[in-house]
């Protein structure tokens, strides 16, 4: 019998670690976050049937975004901008590359 894997894919364990060490370096507290995060499963499970998986994550990550955008500490506009950067780093990075951000 194989044990149950905790999470699907490495970055929902970076995401999960992220919040944890965010919410340990005081950005919020755990049953904030707690409550947050039930807001948002209840608000996306309003629209459909959730799957646990891939929803789960995508609710978490929108979960922290949101609190860290209202703390002041990580903007929407900023992080918007921020992953924009990104996807244009990753696509025009060659495969088996280094990613990296321009100036």
């Amino acid at each position: 019998m194989t044990p149950e894997r905790p999470f699907a894919e490495p970055w929902q364990a970076e995401l999960f670690a992220l919040t944890v060490a965010l919410s340990d370096a005081g950005e919020f507290t755990w049953p904030d976050w707690a409550a947050a995060f039930g807001a948002t499963l209840k608000r996306h499970g309003a629209a459909r049937e959730l799957d646990g998986g891939a929803d789960y994550w995508a609710a978490w990550l929108e979960t922290l975004e949101v609190l860290l955008d209202l703390a002041g500490t990580a903007p929407a506009d900023e992080a918007h901008e921020m992953r924009h950067r990104w996807e244009a780093a990753y696509l025009s990075t060659p495969h088996g590359k280094p990613v990296r951000l321009g100036g």
